[in-house]
């Protein structure tokens, strides 16, 4: 209630609404208005170099010409700024990083698993799946594990895990050394 006794009605404004927040910061070179400095440093669209002038005077060049006027060094005294259409130009780095994203490529981890009476003709066949990982450029994980009392005969594993080494020698190296976590025991062998 206020002093003549009438109810008032408070309203209460959610701090992200209030205005003294900072704007979000906006990401790529400053364009047109945006940019700070009064004199600059202009190049024309065609590479021409205009030299030092005023940033309205390179506004309106860039308005007659019909292109943005872009700051492309804002470290330097004065900025250098050039004469381009800022549309274009964004499109183009757009299309350039997601042609470096496509010819990029992931590198995997993937994980043979083994026990340490494995028999010749499955040792065979995960040699096979071995051979394929490392001819798509994958890294290959070695595991064995142990049950049981196959942990007294740990020396197993290892005559196990130095075959496989010795037969993918030519063409993966080996990454990660033998070692035991827990109840199994894995390397891990990256191709040449």
């Amino acid at each position: 209630m206020d002093a003549c006794g009438c109810l008032q009605e408070r309203v209460i404004v959610p701090r992200r609404f209030q205005g003294n927040a900072p704007a979000p910061a906006k990401d790529g070179p400053r364009i047109n208005d945006e940019i700070i400095s009064k004199t600059i440093l202009l190049i024309g669209d065609d590479g021409h170099k205009y030299g030092e002038i005023g940033l309205d005077e390179a506004l309106a060049l860039g308005e007659e010409k019909g292109f943005d006027v872009v700051e492309v060094s804002p470290d330097n005294k004065p900025p250098v700024c050039k004469l381009m259409d800022y549309g274009k130009y964004k499109y183009e780095q757009q299309k350039k990083a997601n042609e470096a994203r496509k010819k990029q490529k992931v590198i995997e981890i993937k994980e043979i698993k083994m026990r340490p009476t494995i028999d010749d003709h499955d040792y065979d066949v995960k040699m096979r799946a071995m051979k394929r990982f490392f001819d798509d450029g994958d890294k290959v994980k070695v595991t064995l594990r142990f049950r049981g009392r196959e942990m007294a005969h740990q020396h197993l594993g290892m005559d196990l895990l130095n075959r496989v080494q010795k037969d993918t020698e030519v063409f993966a190296k080996l990454e990660q050394y033998p070692k035991m976590e827990g109840r199994q025991m894995m390397m891990v062998l990256a191709p040449r």
